[in-house]
């Protein structure tokens, strides 16, 4: 029946029910019903209007992929029909939203259709709304809701989730063993059989081809379960199985798809390892480690690379006490191979007997057959060398006292030869060179005698080295330890030996420290034991501090002086060695600071303090006696200088009997002032200023050679004219200028001539010769001797001939 037809029943027996319901209910208020019906009649008798109720449309359905279009779904009227003209719109996916063009409906007759064909895999259903609008656009109902769903057909096929599946077995597995899971999807409605799939293995292949042709897996067609079916699943046989899967809805008879399962048959370890062969001889070099002697073999059928045919060797204990052999695995090969841990001794054992057992890193399935565990023997062969010599002992420890005197024997160092060669030693380091060894027998002597002090004892451990080498020439060293033994060789010394210490002080407070300096070391040098000499102990005592210091008192009151006190020290060596020595003691006063003073300062420093003024006062006498002495010798060296006595051309003394010939040199163009590069004349005025001659300037009199006199004939005390400073700009001013100087120098009473003298030697003062003129002299040429102008040198030795007739 078409949906029209339906459509009228529903509405004639919606008008007769909404008439029954008007006739007894007439009493009650009135409501407007909603305005949607199909083929609606109004109740015109009445003057209120009547609420009418909403009528439910139920889904429309509609088939996927349908060839009718466009295809009339369902038609709609409203009951405003009757009052005016109805415009019907349509709004929704489908319509006017996304996937739009779907449907569509008719706006003068409500009808609503398809305009294409469906697809149920894209879109399962659509909700669209319908309004009934007047010509103006007013809305004339409540919008009504129209479900259309999308009935399903299959036109999807089935597809396996993976485009080969793979799953593994153990060898060996018993039926019903659960191997893996295939799974497919369909796209139609899984409510409905388009989407009940079934399972099933088309064809199975085994791996190597046709090693096993008997079904072997089944498959539950339900849930792709794929599981074992028979015995005979041998790793050693067949790899694995290739199965051809094909899946169907409809549950079965619908539409197919085909796929691919890889079953691999896993190995377990149900095949013990062989050795092959058995026995086996091997060669290695005594004294040599080796990483490889050998190898040997085992087979196994197991999957090769699995921890099922991978082995593991080892010896048996009784074949190798001392563990000189190891055996490992090469994992590429698996052949063990065999090394040397510790160094063969062909003297010892020329040869050994191993004895091997194998088995594999995984233990072996209750599958495998009860076999032997597999054993093999390896003989050794060690092959003979030269061995070089050996000391038991390294390092040779001795323990020696340093007193210990040369040509002494310390200690034996044998060395041990394998092949029981001649031995030669000798000394192979000895930085102090204090040990000597016999190149025979070994035998360690001493050559110089030890000293503790030296830089190569550390801890009182001195170390040397000897060399043994056997006749092949294979040598060996040790390393000799010589512990020194601390000897007590010296006697401690006091220190200080001098000192001071104060007198009329408290016997506490004075004292003089004193200790002790011993070259030995622990044991034998502190604690020191200082004592008093027996004929000494009446005035001064010694009194213990510590272990190294003790204090020198006076026991009595003793005045200033020196004193020599002797005292007496022992270490604490065994036997003890002891020292006596003389004290020097200066017993003084002493001020407050402790310090020794004369009498007149250890009083001042003994008072309480000296006040500011009294500081003053001392500080204004030392300068007054200072500035006294200082004028005193102004004075003196003033009284001592020369003056000039002009018109007579010599230099005249205040004394006259201290009257001398003095040579004037007028040739020599002297430079007055002006030149500053001329003698220095204050020299001549004062020459005891000059530094002393040495001591071959003496002659055999005792009087100086080279002594300048000094000068008394020149008063150089007096003010000297203003001397012409700067040459006259104009040389026509040159006369006028040398007369100015001429006038100057005339006058001046304190300088030669302008043309300064300059004066070459001078006799000495205190001559017995005196002066050499005849002028002022009280005595008589025949009363001096003139042999010392013999020794005056060449300048002298005319006038030396001038008085020697006399």
């Amino acid at each position: 029946m078409r949906m029209e037809g339906w459509m009228w029943m529903v509405c004639v027996l919606a008008a007769l029910f909404h008439q029954v319901l008007s006739s007894a209910e007439h009493h009650h208020s009135e409501a407007e019903l909603h305005p949607w019906a199909l083929f609606p009649w109004r109740n015109q008798g009445r003057s209120l209007a009547r609420m009418k109720r909403d009528w439910i449309i139920p889904s429309i359905r509609v088939l996927e992929n349908s060839k009718q279009v466009p295809e009339n779904l369902v038609e709609i009227k409203s009951d405003k029909t009757f009052s005016g003209e109805v415009i019907y719109k349509l709004e929704g996916p489908g319509v006017d939203q996304e996937p739009k063009n779907l449907f569509e409906i008719d706006d003068k007759t409500g009808v609503i259709r398809s305009k294409q064909p469906l697809d149920r895999e894209k879109h399962n259903s659509f909700t669209l709304k319908a309004f009934a609008l007047s010509p103006s656009g007013e809305r004339l109902e409540n919008p009504t809701t129209i479900e259309i769903v999308v009935l399903d057909q299959n036109d999807n096929k089935p597809v396996f989730t993976q485009r080969q599946f793979v799953g593994s077995v153990s060898e060996f597995a018993v039926p019903g063993t659960s191997v893996m899971s295939v799974s497919a999807t369909d796209a139609d409605d899984p409510m409905t059989d388009n989407a009940a799939l079934s399972y099933s293995i088309i064809s199975q292949e085994s791996i190597p081809a046709n090693a096993v042709t008997k079904t072997m897996f089944g498959i539950n067609n339900e849930t792709g379960a794929i599981y074992t079916r028979d015995v005979g699943l041998d790793r050693e046989v067949v790899k694995g199985f290739r199965l051809k899967l094909q899946v169907a809805d409809m549950g079965g008879m619908g539409l197919t798809a085909e796929g691919e399962a890889i079953i691999n048959v896993l190995d377990i370890n149900n095949h013990p390892p062989q050795f092959n062969p058995t026995t086996y001889h091997m060669k290695a070099e005594e004294n040599k480690f080796y990483s490889e002697i050998g190898r040997v073999n085992v087979t196994d059928r197991d999957d090769r690379g699995t921890r099922n045919w991978e082995a593991r060797y080892s010896f048996l204990p009784s074949s190798d006490p001392k563990h000189s052999f190891a055996i490992a695995t090469d994992p590429a090969t698996n052949q063990g191979v065999i090394s040397v841990l510790k160094p063969l001794d062909y003297e010892a054992q020329r040869e050994h007997i191993l004895l091997l057992t194998v088995e594999n890193v995984n233990p072996l399935s209750g599958r495998a057959p009860k076999l032997q565990p597999s054993t093999a023997t390896v003989v050794v062969t060690v092959m003979n060398k030269n061995e070089g010599p050996y000391f038991r002992e390294d390092p040779i420890v001795i323990k020696a006292p340093e007193s210990l005197l040369p040509g002494a024997t310390l200690i034996s160092v044998p060395a041990f030869d394998p092949d029981n060669s001649v031995l030669s030693y000798e000394i192979f380091r000895d930085p102090e060179g204090w040990l000597d060894v016999d190149k025979l027998t070994g035998d360690l002597s001493v050559k110089r005698a030890f000293n503790m002090r030296s830089p190569h004892v550390e801890n009182n451990v001195y170390s040397a080295a000897v060399r043994v080498t056997d006749a092949g020439g294979l040598s060996s060293t040790v390393t000799v330890k010589v512990v020194l033994e601390e000897t007590n060789d010296f006697p401690p010394r006091l220190f200080p030996l001098s000192n001071s210490i104060c007198s009329g002080v408290s016997r506490t407070r004075r004292g003089l420290f004193l200790t002790a300096v011993d070259e030995d070391r622990h044991p034998h040098a502190a604690p020191f034991i200082f004592e008093m000499l027996f004929d000494q102990s009446v005035n001064w005592t010694v009194i213990q501090v510590n272990d190294t210091h003790a204090v020198l008192q006076p026991i009595v009151e003793l005045e200033a002086g020196e004193y020599a006190v002797t005292v007496a020290v022992r270490d604490s060596g065994s036997p003890p060695k002891s020292s006596h020595s003389q004290i020097n003691v200066t017993v003084c006063l002493c001020d407050s600071y402790g310090d020794c003073k004369s009498e007149a300062g250890a009083y001042l420093g003994s008072s309480v303090g000296i006040s500011f003024i009294a500081v003053i006062v001392i500080i204004t006498c030392a300068s007054v006696l200072l500035l006294l002495l200082l004028l005193a010798v102004t004075l003196t060296a003033c009284g001592r200088r020369h003056h000039i006595k002009k018109g007579t051309g010599l230099l005249v003394g205040e004394s006259e009997d201290d009257v001398r010939d003095n040579i004037l040199n007028y040739d020599e163009q002297g430079g007055g002032e002006e030149d500053e590069n001329a003698f220095n004349i204050d020299l001549l005025w004062n020459p005891n200023d000059a530094p002393s001659p040495p001591r071959s300037f003496y002659t055999g009199t005792g009087v100086p050679r080279g002594k300048q006199p000094l000068r008394r004939d020149a008063p150089h005390n007096l003010p000297s004219p203003i001397y012409p400073r700067r040459p006259p700009a104009n040389p026509t001013d040159i006369e006028d200028y040398i007369n100015d100087g001429l006038v100057v120098a005339d006058t001046d009473p304190n300088v030669p001539p302008y043309d300064t003298a300059l004066i070459y030697d001078y006799e000495g003062d205190g001559s017995v010769a005196g002066s050499l003129s005849s002028i002022a002299s009280g005595s008589s040429d025949e009363d001096q001797d003139y042999d010392y102008l013999n020794d005056w040198g060449p300048r002298f030795q005319k006038l030396a001939n001038l008085y020697d007739s006399h």
